[in-house]
């Protein structure tokens, strides 16, 4: 028999596609031809192929070898695919185990002297592997422990292209190789977060904090420089609850797809801090070629905090628009579409002017009023509008210095779980989870339904104008969230009032 056939996967965002790769030979003039709509990456793997199986005593076949990628209308990136068609053309005529080659799954890239190289995105490869019902999957060596994070399926790492092709029968020399090392960790990945009762003063933004923990709620601070916005945000993180495995899984496949190291599950929740001068395409993420994620799905399942949001471009801070509003990104290319994730917390925080100084106590501002309406306008309307809690902080006195009553993040977080379990009882018939989920119809016109009596200050702000009705339902979300720290089971007009204030600054 001619014919070598087995597996691999493309990637297209997080969504893994199985890729059949069948080799066949015919007495053509000799030579090697891959079809099936593949990029210039696979193109040129022909060349790699040849070099590899030379090295690794794998010789092709002298004749014509034909590579078809199926399905065939699907478009196919990147040199994960190498090694599925070295083995598969190998097996055109080598007396390899066509059983096991055909229920097994191959991922990597090769090298020249026959090594496999590591790939990104392995772990979602993994999985659309396991979920499409494959029991094996030969990854490079340096992926194999993000691999096996995947439960259900058999997992071996290979050093060269001779290990893959010991694992389907193959007699081959075996050569001692050293291994291609992975990437190497640039942001290491830590579950320590810093605790809230290094925050000094500042009570009621502390509170904040904990109900825009409690229902996932958007928060923008405003503030002079040295209130401590980064501070509060950078303990977010740890109010939250730690992540169940789905969420886990989600979190470590965007990491992998984003080309950084993957060794373990983590449980915290991922916190994101782009630096001001990000682009709208650093934000969402995108590529031509190459899929690559951006902030805002890095930070799906926590915090993406933006400081110092005035000095970011306006079309970088409307680009948030829409994901806050869906809960996803969907990334639209020639040749491709991708959907991630964007079920993430906004946190922003912003200076009162370019200098921080204006309306300080004590401070001069020099800046320009048109500076100053330029620098705010940064925040657009549409956006505010899908911020929940909108903050204003001062710089602490001293008498708040000497303050002892703090929270701790242990406490803390013992109140936002207990509120989190609270809003999921409520909502269990219901396709939401936490507060900052649920849609607003519901929320005016579903079996929790507040009275008009409770709801009439709300009432009256969006009659003036002072909200809208997407405010109105945001208001809602944080006015169950209040209620849920204050374990009541249906609202109250201090939990709306409550919310009102830390929406617009209107006092009830």
């Amino acid at each position: 028999m001619t014919l070598g056939r087995t597996w691999s996967v493309v990637l297209s965002g997080l969504t893994g596609d199985l890729v059949e790769v069948e080799a066949d030979l015919s007495n053509q003039i000799p030579g090697f031809s891959i079809i099936g709509l593949a990029d210039k990456a696979i193109g040129e793997a022909q060349q790699r192929v040849h070099n590899a199986c030379a090295n690794s005593d794998l010789p092709l076949p002298r004749r014509h070898v034909t590579v078809n990628l199926s399905p065939a209308n699907l478009p196919k990136r990147g040199s994960a695919l190498d090694v599925a068609v070295a083995i598969a053309a190998v097996a055109t005529e080598a007396p390899v185990d066509r059983a096991s080659l055909e229920a097994t799954v191959h991922l990597g890239e090769l090298g020249l002297d026959g090594r496999l190289r590591p790939v990104t995105g392995i772990l979602p490869a993994v999985l659309a592997a396991a979920r499409a019902g494959f029991r094996r999957v030969i990854v490079p060596h340096a992926n194999l422990p993000e691999a096996e994070l995947v439960e259900g399926i058999e997992v071996r790492g290979a050093v060269s292209l001779r290990d893959v092709a010991r694992a389907h029968g193959l007699d081959v020399p075996d050569v001692d190789l050293e291994p291609v090392a992975g990437a190497a960790e640039t942001r290491p990945q830590t579950d320590t977060v810093p605790d809230l009762a290094d925050v000094i003063g500042q009570r009621a933004a502390v509170e904040a904090l904990i109900a825009a923990a409690a229902g996932g709620h958007h928060l923008l601070m405003s503030g002079p420089p040295g209130a401590g916005k980064t501070m509060l945000a950078r303990r977010l993180p740890g109010l939250l609850p730690d992540l169940d495995d789905e969420a886990a899984l989600q979190v470590a496949s965007i990491r992998s797809l984003s080309g950084l190291p993957v060794r373990s599950l983590r449980r915290t929740p991922p916190f994101e801090a782009p630096h001001h001068t990000a682009s709208a395409t650093a934000l969402v993420g995108g590529g031509s070629r190459v899929l690559q994620p951006g902030a805002i799905a890095r930070a799906s399942g926590g915090v993406l905090f933006l400081d110092e949001a005035g000095e970011f471009s306006g079309h970088a801070l409307d680009a948030l628009r829409q994901p806050l509003e869906a809960g996803r990104i969907e990334i639209h290319r020639v040749g491709f579409r991708a959907v991630l994730p964007a079920r993430f917390q906004l946190v922003v925080a912003t200076n009162p002017c370019p200098c921080g100084n204006y309306g300080v106590a004590g401070g001069a501002c020099a800046c320009p009023s048109l500076a100053i309406r330029r620098y705010l306008g940064r925040l657009s309307g549409p956006l505010l509008d899908r911020i929940d809690i909108e903050l204003g902080l001062q710089r602490i006195s001293v008498a708040s210095a000497a303050a002892v009553d703090r929270v701790t993040t242990a406490d803390a977080r013992a109140r936002v779980i207990d509120a989190r379990q609270r809003a999921r009882r409520r909502l269990r018939d219901t396709p939401w989870r936490s507060n900052g989920e649920v849609d607003g119809p519901w929320l005016r016109n579903g079996p929790f339904r507040p009275e008009r009596t409770i709801t009439r200050p709300l009432d009256d702000a969006l009659e003036r104008g002072s909200i809208t009705l997407r405010g109105y339902d945001r208001v809602l979300r944080v006015a169950w969230s209040l209620a849920d720290l204050g374990e009541r089971d249906r609202l109250s007009a201090t939990d709306v009032g409550g919310a009102l204030f830390l929406k617009r600054g209107v006092a009830a």
